[in-house]
């Protein structure tokens, strides 16, 4: 939030969006069990040795491993051959605005849209007394 909230930034919007879902991600915490720590690649590989080649590794990573939207995680070669070197603010905001293109607003169920015309023309009477 910029300014007590007086100025808004979409792109930091999607950003803060990204990093919530990322902080979420490490508050559901991680699963300790021997298939998760994968105790026997680790006895297998040995010390020193390379377990991110075992299918087992890639497996799990898949699963446990937060996957930002926005923030690029590839080292710097790649990262500017992929995006033209673009930095997060110039992708937050290709993103917001490919949000508000892309975006449909779901049709609100009847009884629903019934109820909130209800609460709408109470406190349009509650307004006019």
């Amino acid at each position: 939030m910029l300014e007590l909230g007086q100025t808004w930034s979409l792109e930091q919007l999607v950003i803060d969006n990204d990093i919530i879902a990322m902080c979420r991600r490490v508050a559901e915490g991680t699963s300790v069990t021997d298939e998760t720590l994968a105790t026997d690649i680790i006895k297998e590989v040995g010390v020193g040795g390379n377990f991110l080649t075992k299918k087992h590794t890639l497996a799990w990573m898949d699963r446990e491993e937060s996957f930002p939207l926005l923030l690029n995680r590839q080292m710097r070669g790649a990262w500017t051959q992929k995006t033209g070197g673009k930095d997060l603010a110039d992708v937050a905001h290709e993103r917001w605005k490919e949000i508000l293109r892309e975006h449909k607003v779901p049709d609100i169920e009847p009884g629903i849209l019934k109820d909130m015309e209800a609460v709408v023309a109470e406190a349009d009477k509650a307004a006019r007394r």
